[in-house]
């Protein structure tokens, strides 16, 4: 069955994937990943459901601002924040990803939205960390069952509850 998931999905930046209930990793369980790059290299992704303990404004570095949600974006590199959005016209030099989606970017612009802007929650991610894998590993976990490609739109994964999202996208995985 892992497989026939794998045969009709071809993993690309913007694609989306849920752990599998089977998965045994505690990190992983019930997380959603978007995936923001994928080459010959391997891949790397952002939980997308998973809030740190901290908001933003408790960071040292930025106890002006205000406060706002970080995630857990991964293990790997969790002494640094990543973020993505889908505001270009707000924070230059981001790589797009998928959808209007963009991977970084100026990073002062970003922290100057976070400030500014009401809506700035539904439409930037700030990550402690990212998830990554060396070339081949991310399609072999797939194969294994491990994870679970999946639909889902940009408006779904920034604007759903961190709690209810794997859940939605769960539901879905049957009808891919």
């Amino acid at each position: 069955m892992p497989y026939s998931i794998m045969a009709n999905h071809t993993l690309k930046a913007g694609s989306v994937l849920i752990s599998a209930p089977s998965l045994e990793d505690p990190y992983f369980d019930k997380v959603v990943i978007y995936i923001t790059e994928y080459n010959e290299k391997g891949a790397l992704g952002f939980v997308m459901n998973r809030l740190f303990e901290r908001k933003f404004n408790e960071l040292t570095e930025f106890r002006n601002s205000k406060p706002f949600p970080l995630y857990e974006g991964g293990p790997v590199e969790r002494e640094k924040l990543y973020f993505i959005h889908r505001i270009p016209g707000f924070i230059a030099q981001g790589t797009p990803v998928a959808d209007g989606v963009y991977y970084g970017g100026h990073f002062k612009q970003a922290v100057q939205y976070i400030n500014t802007a009401g809506d700035a929650e539904r439409n930037i991610r700030l990550f402690i960390g990212y998830s990554g894998w060396d070339a081949h590993e991310l399609e072999q976990e797939i194969e294994e069952g491990s994870w679970l490609p999946v639909q889902a739109s940009v408006t779904t994964l920034f604007e759903a509850s961190e709690q209810s999202l794997w859940e939605e996208l769960h539901k879905r995985k049957d009808i891919y």
